[in-house]
Formats: C-alpha cells, sequence, structure tokens
C-alpha cells in the first residue's frame, strides 16, 4: 500500500491539514506532495490530479479520493484508530466531524488560517462570536464526557484532526476556549502538530490573494514567517 498525499501550502490551507495531521498521528505511511496556491484560484492547475479542483487528494494507487472527510472515511474502512472505539465517543466524533465540514463559516471567513502570524482581530460579528461559542462546547463536552485528554478520550482520532486547524486560529487570533485551551495546548504541542508548523514558518512564498484575506481579520502584530 502506498499512498500520496496532495496538500497545499502549510501557512494557508485548513483542509489539507486534517488528512494530514491524522495520517501521521496514527503513523499511516503516504508520500507528501505540496501543490503550492499560486493565486486566489487554483482550479484549473489543480483539475490535473484533483477532480473537484481542491486539495486535499489522497491517490492511492489509481485511485483518487478526494475531500477531507472523504479521505477521512476511506482510510477508516483500511485502518484502526480513525474513530473512537468507544460507540458513545465514536457517535459524538461523527456528529461533531460533520458539523465542523459543512460549518463555522465565520469562524473560517474571519478568523482565515495562517500558522505563522498573530493577529489582533477586528471586532467581532455575532455569527463569529457564536461560532467561537459552539467551538468551546464542543471542545468542553468532549473532555467532560470521555476524559479526555482528546476530545473523544484516551488516543487522537479523526475528532482532532479535524479541529487541529481550529488550534491554529485560536493562537493567531487569541480566542477564548474556555477549558477547552488545554486541549488546544496538548494539540499544538503534537509532534506532527510541530512540524506542520516548522514547514509553514520556513514557506518563503506568499498568495496575495490569501495575505489579502488575513488583512481583512485584523492587525498583524507579529509575523514569524520567512522573509
Amino acid at each position: 500500500m502506498s499512498y500520496v498525499l496532495v496538500t497545499a501550502n502549510r501557512n494557508y490551507s485548513s483542509w489539507s491539514l486534517r488528512p494530514w495531521v491524522l495520517m501521521k498521528a496514527l503513523g499511516i505511511p503516504f508520500e507528501d506532495r505540496v501543490e503550492p496556491f499560486t493565486r486566489p484560484v487554483n482550479y484549473d492547475e489543480f483539475r490535473a490530479f484533483s477532480p473537484t479542483g481542491q486539495v486535499p487528494v489522497l491517490i492511492d494507487g489509481t485511485r483518487t479520493v478526494w475531500d477531507s472527510l472523504g479521505i477521512a472515511l476511506y482510510l477508516a474502512e483500511r485502518h484502526g484508530g480513525v474513530w473512537p472505539q468507544d460507540e458513545e465517543a465514536r457517535a459524538f466524533a461523527f456528529c461533531a466531524v460533520a458539523e465542523m465540514h459543512g460549518g463555522f463559516s465565520a469562524l473560517r471567513n474571519d478568523c482565515t488560517m495562517n500558522v505563522g502570524v498573530r493577529v489582533k482581530p477586528r471586532p467581532m460579528r455575532p455569527a463569529l462570536v457564536r461560532d467561537i461559542a459552539r467551538v468551546r462546547e464542543i471542545f468542553e463536552e468532549g473532555l467532560a464526557r470521555f476524559g479526555g485528554p482528546w476530545l473523544a478520550g484516551d488516543n487522537f482520532t479523526a475528532l482532532d484532526a479535524f479541529f487541529a486547524p481550529v488550534a491554529f486560529r485560536i493562537r493567531t487570533y487569541g480566542l477564548d476556549v474556555g477549558k477547552g485551551q488545554a486541549w488546544v495546548d496538548r494539540v499544538l504541542a503534537h509532534p506532527a502538530m510541530l512540524q506542520w508548523e516548522a514547514e509553514a514558518l520556513e514557506e518563503s512564498w506568499r498568495e496575495e490573494g490569501h495575505e489579502a484575506e488575513l488583512a481583512e481579520c485584523g492587525e498583524i502584530v507579529a509575523d514569524f514567517r520567512k522573509r
């Protein structure tokens, strides 16, 4: 079995991070292929390897698996540990992953992911306040119900992977997630997350569309990226 995982820029690509950190954390080997964003819309270039013109994409021999959730479901049929073993924890993980995958639009738009910077956010819209409150609720519920240290119990699962990009956002914008900060600190210290961050800081390229989105989110107060 030989997987190729196609992802984009470490600083920007939150969707890429999900299967990447999941596979790293579970010890699922893969070839790491980076296709950087070169413009605000990379559809035509990415269509060469992705049916949606987006990343991430998992290539398994002659088979192409697209979308972060599709990849997680595909891996779960072939590898243990993607979902929690406990039935209650698994049900919680299914629901929270689906909610993350399809929701939180204000958090995505108003707090765009950029690993290497710290930002003083603009005054928050009510929709963003609601999204942050819901993230806090999910974190605190998961930790309380299943005992931690991960969101569904003892082991890192797809639930942690799907919220891993949110952990970077929480740090970048200084968002308050209450007792959920314990999980944020833990996931940011995970070796896979540290590797992703190190690679992000080494990236020298910038994509002006993503940088413009960042400027709309607030004032950059620190930039640790390679100049």
